[in-house]
C-alpha cells in the first residue's frame, strides 16, 4: 500500500543551484506528494530564485531556526508520512528513500552518519567531527534513545507520530532533532536508526562552537522534558512554574 510522502526542506541562505538539482533528484527517486521549502530571512533575489523551484515555498522575514522551520512545514502537510532533509543535499536521494522506507517497521526513522555501516563522503573538519562525536556520546548517556547519531538532517515519521509528539517540542534550533527523538521514545513510538551515505557539503552556516554550547544546554532540558512524560516525580517538581510555549503554539513570526 502506497503512503503519500511530504518532504520539508528548511533553508537559510541556500545554494539555489544545488537545491534545484537536489529537488529534481528527490522527485525522481521518492515521488513525494508534496515538497515544501521553509525559507528563513531571504533577500529578494534568493526569494525569487527559490520560488521558481519545484516545491511549495513558505518564506518568513526572520531566522526562525531549523526546529521552528521544520515544525511549520510539518504542520502544513497532510500526508501519511513526513520527512525533512537538509537543503544542502547532504543526504542523497537513495539514502533519503532508505530512511523513509524504514517506516514500514517503525514510527520514527533517523538517518545516521555515525553508524558503523554508514558511508561519509568528504569528512568535516576535525573540530566539527569531534564536537559532534562528543555530543552524541553525552546524549547516549542522558537519553533513553540509544543512537549513534542524533543530529543527522534526515528523519522521517508517520503522521500519527507527529500528531502525538508535536505538542512536546519546544526547541527552535538544532536541538529540535534531539527533542523529537527523545519525546517520540518517551511516548512509546518505535525508533529505527538507518545507516546512510552522507555527502558532507561545504559552506555550512552553522557556528560549531556556539551551536555545541547551545546543544549541550538543550540536551539537559530535553532530558528533563522526556522524564516528565514518563511521570518522573522529581522532574515534575522541577517543572513547576515553567512557562515554556510549544513551537506549534507560537505561530509564524
Amino acid at each position: 500500500m502506497a503512503h503519500p510522502l511530504g518532504i520539508v526542506v528548511p533553508a537559510y541562505e541556500p545554494d539555489v543551484g544545488r537545491l534545484k538539482r537536489y529537488l529534481h533528484a528527490l522527485h525522481d527517486r521518492l515521488a513525494p506528494a508534496t515538497v515544501r521549502i521553509e525559507l528563513d530571512a531571504p533577500d529578494d533575489a534568493t526569494l525569487d530564485a527559490v520560488r521558481a523551484l519545484p516545491a511549495e515555498v513558505n518564506a518568513v522575514p526572520t531566522r526562525r531556526g531549523k526546529g521552528a522551520a521544520v515544525t511549520a512545514g510539518f504542520e502544513a502537510l497532510d500526508t501519511d508520512r513526513l520527512c525533512f532533509l537538509d537543503a544542502d543535499g547532504s543526504t542523497p536521494p537513495d539514502a533519503a528513500a532508505a530512511v523513509v522506507d524504514a517506516l514500514d517497521n517503525a514510527e520514527l526513522a533517523v538517518g545516521s552518519r555515525r553508524h558503523p555501516d554508514a558511508r561519509v563522503v568528504g569528512h568535516r573538519t576535525v573540530a566539527r567531527r569531534l564536537l559532534g562525536d562528543g555530543f552524541a556520546w553525552v546524549a547516549r548517556r542522558l537519553l533513553d534513545a540509544q543512537l549513534y547519531d542524533y543530529q543527522c538532517g534526515a528523519k522521517a515519521l508517520t503522521a500519527e507520530t507527529w500528531t502525538a509528539v508535536r505538542d512536546h517540542l519546544y526547541e527552535p534550533g538544532f536541538a529540535w532533532d534531539v527533542e523529537l527523538v527523545a519525546m517520540a521514545v518517551a511516548l512509546g513510538f518505535r525508533l529505527r536508526e538507518v545507516p546512510i551515505e552522507w555527502e558532507d557539503a561545504p559552506g555550512s552556516t552553522v557556528d560549531p562552537i556556539g551551536t555545541a554550547l547551545d546543544m549541550t544546554r538543550a540536551l539537559f532540558v530535553v532530558r528533563h522534558r522526556a522524564k516528565r512524560l514518563n511521570d518522573s516525580r522529581l522532574h515534575g517538581a522541577l517543572a513547576a512554574g515553567s512557562e515554556s510555549v510549544a513551537l506549534v503554539e507560537r505561530g509564524e513570526p
